[in-house]
């Protein structure tokens, strides 16, 4: 998966473009055939000459419209982001931190079982040597991470963002820890993911609570 190949699967068919779609269409009609190659094969299925294939143009002609086969899969995992967003961003939330955390964590959840090869490649794919992920791919994360940042504001006074910032961080890691595993068959027989987030966020809310100043308590 690199430019080198990119270019060279279309470079015998460069002549043969077709021009029936603009630039824009191109874009959407390519994440989507990627899409349902990546929901069916994952991240090993992804080839510039099988997604060209899906919309009926040469290889070359997605040379027009990202910079390679790296360049179309951060479009891709961009695009995941956002699925993703929005289902856990559409769940009805509470006013307690603990049970919108565990509601935002159900949510999460059930979409890396229900797609979890796209799930996976927003976390097996990696930009090449020198280059960095561009900023809006960033903003999609943070936005993510917002949710749980939200969920967490009763329990951090003004002033500090920095650590409310961190523990959504946190909670997230451990979240994705728990995901990949089981993914990967590797959670006991005994547990489930469900289970264990929510001892996740009990024990970690736990702890923020019992570190935080008391009525009355001077700095």
């Amino acid at each position: 998966m690199n430019g080198v190949q990119f270019f060279l699967e279309g470079k015998d068919q460069w002549m043969a473009r077709r021009s029936d779609h603009t630039r824009d269409e191109l874009y959407e009609m390519a994440l989507s055939a990627a899409r349902e190659i990546a929901e069916k094969d994952g991240l090993h299925g992804l080839t510039a000459r099988r997604i060209a294939e899906e919309i009926g143009y040469s290889p070359g002609t997605l040379y027009n419209v990202f910079n390679d086969l790296d360049d179309l899969i951060v479009h891709l995992n961009g695009t995941t982001l956002d699925i993703l967003y929005e289902a856990v961003a559409a769940q009805r939330l509470d006013d307690e931190p603990e049970a919108t955390l565990r509601t935002l964590a159900r949510a999460y959840i059930r979409f890396t079982s229900d797609h979890p090869n796209l799930w996976s490649m927003l976390f097996e794919t990696s930009v090449p040597h020198g280059e960095q992920l561009p900023d809006w791919y960033h903003e999609k994360v943070r936005r993510l991470l917002g949710l749980a940042e939200q969920a967490l504001a009763s329990l951090f006074p003004a002033g500090q963002e920095e650590q409310r910032h961190h523990s959504a961080r946190v909670l997230w890691s451990g979240l994705h820890g728990i995901c990949s595993l089981a993914r990967a068959g590797a959670l006991p027989k005994s547990e489930s993911e469900t289970a264990m987030a929510d001892s996740l966020i009990t024990n970690y809310l736990a702890g923020l609570r019992q570190r935080r100043p008391g009525p009355g308590a001077s700095g």
